[in-house]
Parts: C-alpha cells; sequence; structure tokens
C-alpha cells in the first residue's frame, strides 16, 4: 500500500479523501455507469446477479474475520457484531440479506439453476474470489485499528451510496422489459443499514487524530476500497466478453 501525497490533519481530511477516490472509482467507473445508461445486455446482468450474489454470502465471513482482529473490548467489536446481526436480518424470517438477494436474483435470472441454500450452479469468479480473500487475508495480519478502517472507511463509509447506485441502476427501463426487478436488497442496504454501520465504525476510528493514525486510516480504508473497485471493474470486462 502506498499513501498518495495528502495533507491530513483531521478525522474528516480522511473522509474526504476516501469519499474522492469513491467518487473516481466507483461512480465514474465502467461497471455503475454502463448499469445506469442501461447498456448491459440480459445475459450480462443476468451474469452480475449470480456473480455479486456470490460476495453477498462470503461478506458475514469478513465480518467475522474482522472481529477476530479486534481487541477484546466490547466497544470495538460490538459495532462489526451489529453488522454481522443485519446480515442474519436481525433474526427476522425473510429478512436475512441472503434471503433477501435472492427476491433480486430471481427477478433477474429466473431461470437460475439454485440449491437448497440458494448457491447457483455457476461457479464463483476470479473477480469475486479475489475480492473476498483480499479482504479475510488483509484481517490476519490487521492491527485493531487498520481492521476497523477497513470495514468502516474501506466499505462502510459509502456501500450505501454505491448500492443505491446499483438499485437505480436496475430500475432503467431497459432492464424492466421482462418484468420488474425487485431492488429490495439494495434499497434496505442504501437507505437504513450501511449509514448505521460506518457511524459505528466512526466512533472509534475520530478518536484517532495523531498524523500517523489519520495516515493509516486513510492508507488502509484505500486498499480495501480498491480492491473492491477492481471487483466490480473486472466483473464489467466478464459481462462484456459474454
Amino acid at each position: 500500500m502506498s499513501l498518495p501525497h495528502l495533507t491530513l490533519s483531521s478525522y474528516a481530511d480522511v473522509e474526504r479523501a476516501m469519499l474522492t477516490l469513491v467518487e473516481e472509482h466507483f461512480l465514474n467507473g465502467r461497471f455503475l455507469q454502463t448499469l445506469g445508461a442501461g447498456a448491459y445486455s440480459e445475459a450480462q446482468i443476468r451474469y452480475f446477479a449470480l456473480q455479486y450474489g456470490y460476495y453477498s454470502r462470503h461478506f458475514p465471513r469478513v465480518l467475522g474475520a474482522a472481529i477476530a482482529a479486534m481487541p477484546p473490548i466490547d466497544t470495538w467489536w460490538v459495532p462489526i457484531a451489529d453488522n454481522l446481526w443485519d446480515e442474519a436480518g436481525r433474526g427476522q424470517p425473510g429478512r436475512a440479506h441472503e434471503k433477501l438477494y435472492l427476491t433480486f436474483l430471481r427477478t433477474v435470472a429466473p431461470d437460475a439453476r439454485l440449491d437448497g441454500h440458494g448457491i447457483p450452479d455457476v461457479p464463483m469468479s476470479k473477480a469475486v474470489g479475489k475480492a473476498v480473500d483480499t479482504f479475510i487475508q488483509f484481517f490476519r495480519e490487521a492491527t485493531p485499528l487498520q481492521a476497523m478502517a477497513a470495514v468502516g472507511l474501506g466499505s462502510e463509509l459509502f456501500a450505501g451510496q454505491v448500492m443505491a447506485r446499483i438499485g437505480e441502476g436496475f430500475r432503467h427501463p431497459h432492464y424492466q422489459r421482462r418484468g420488474p426487478i425487485n431492488t429490495l436488497f439494495w434499497d434496505v442496504h442504501a437507505d437504513e443499514h450501511e449509514p448505521r454501520h460506518y457511524q459505528l465504525c466512526k466512533q472509534i476510528l475520530e478518536t484517532f487524530t495523531s498524523t500517523h493514525d489519520l495516515e493509516v486510516m486513510y492508507e488502509t480504508g484505500r486498499y480495501i476500497a480498491l480492491s473492491e473497485a477492481q471487483m466490480y471493474d473486472e466483473l464489467h470486462e466478464e459481462m462484456m466478453s459474454l
């Protein structure tokens, strides 16, 4: 990881730098721009739906790895555990993210063959597998601060914004020709879950104010965010090759 030349004197500076990165690599990236323009084919959005399902399915493992990197202090691991509990639907039937995702998948790929757990009969792509592995492997050596920054700044800070754009993209008229696409999975994350998840992480992160710590947080957030951005870009390449 290498730190671009930035002046970071406050946590707000770190947030601004991360949001600039998100604008460039996510919002203006090839995947979201193409999706929002309604320019993907039916086969291409079907491919994305199947592959992102793997990323969503593995995210609880990412959070579990993050908890393992936290100190045994409840103010540190509880915010991540709360995120993990959201993944489980907070115990409400049908609200687990694994189940919510199926409401989206079945409207995009109604012919997909799924096993009893909702796992498709197509393998996980290299792009998704690499993103998941990068996240989990990072936590093996991460300090608690790096682990919290990886989840907070490297994912939750912008996840709601990105997922809102994905949900909006799938509501483009071009993708509705076979019937309406259910975007509840994306809307729930954008409107409710991700903003709260980030605030819980931020309560810890903003207590670190030294220049060194600010640089560590930005460097970590940048590394993890760019890994996810690369996943979207590589999924775009795979979709365009169909």
